[in-house]
């Protein structure tokens, strides 16, 4: 079934949120922010094995510098924030929505899992890297929304959107997917999720958002440097 490994990553993602909504009060506050510390230097370390994998960091760099311009000019970030703060309104009563929404967003649809696992559902394969990964969104989701609140489970929005879309237009890019092509993709990524666990450990936040077309330029350079 087509969809069917994004299908399942976003289910697990739900019931991971639900058992944090529901569940999390059970855990002490002090517990909560080593939890999250734990989850900050896992995501540090994800980041950083993605990051490794360029072959070429030139590329890296003209995708940060040209993807971060696009970024701008767009206002991803701005877009995101809003996005959030309406569902903040909505659900005033349900911790930081908008923090939540953005955090587990970026963190969901950045990486090789979500790019690589989206494409081999897309080409009619069994989704096993995206199922993979749904037990990985899962566990991270309860983390999350026992910290930062229910926000978390809006991000199956653009979750769904970006990998369905990846999952759809598989069969036109498969020829141009190469093993450089996705190292330059991934590791570009990488950068991107140390940002996510920057943010999460409290040092420092970036405007990840209007970073993310960097990905995709990445690509675009791989494969005419190729």
């Amino acid at each position: 079934m087509l969809l069917q490994g994004t299908i399942v990553n976003v289910a697990a993602i739900i019931f991971g949120c639900l058992i944090g909504r529901y569940l999390g009060h059970l855990i002490p506050e002090r517990m909560r922010r080593t939890i999250m510390m734990g989850l900050g230097l896992t995501v540090l370390l994800i980041g950083m094995q993605l990051a490794l994998q360029s072959r070429n960091p030139l590329i890296v760099i003209g995708a940060m510098v040209i993807g971060g311009l696009i970024g701008e000019a767009m206002s991803i970030e701005a877009r995101l924030e809003n996005m959030g703060h309406k569902l903040q309104q909505r659900f005033k009563n349900a911790g930081n929505v908008a923090e939540a929404f953005v955090t587990a967003s970026l963190l969901y649809c950045i990486g090789a899992m979500a790019i690589m696992g989206s494409i081999q559902d897309g080409l009619g394969q069994e989704p096993t890297i995206l199922y993979a990964k749904s037990a990985l969104d899962g566990i991270a989701s309860v983390a999350f929304t026992t910290t930062l609140g229910i926000g978390v489970v809006f991000s199956v929005i653009p979750l769904l959107i970006y990998q369905g879309g990846i999952t759809l237009a598989a069969g036109w890019v498969q020829g141009f997917l190469t093993e450089p092509v996705v190292a330059e993709m991934s590791a570009t990524g990488g950068l991107l999720i140390l940002a996510i666990g920057l943010d999460i450990l409290g040092i420092r936040k970036l405007p990840i958002g209007n970073l993310l077309p960097a990905i995709f330029v990445a690509a675009g350079i791989a494969i005419m440097v190729g």
